[in-house]
């Protein structure tokens, strides 16, 4: 289980420097948290895979940036 200090980095251990760890959480957090849609601007946007987004209140599938709108 990870702490609070190393988040999700955690799974990679001791085996890669701190700056590299520490990209990977700053990444995660923003792909993980949800985004203003486009059309309704609503913040109900998830990220379903690299580039393709959904908008879970009117259903919307777009494309965008890999990690955040």
């Amino acid at each position: 289980m990870p702490t609070k200090k190393v988040k999700s980095a955690g799974r990679f251990g001791a085996r890669y420097v701190r700056r590299v760890r520490q990209n990977i959480i700053d990444i995660e957090k923003k792909q993980k948290k949800k985004h203003e849609c486009p059309y309704c601007f609503s913040l109900s946007t998830k990220r379903l895979a690299a580039g393709i987004w959904e908008c879970k209140k009117c259903e919307t599938k777009f494309t965008g940036k890999a990690y955040e709108l």
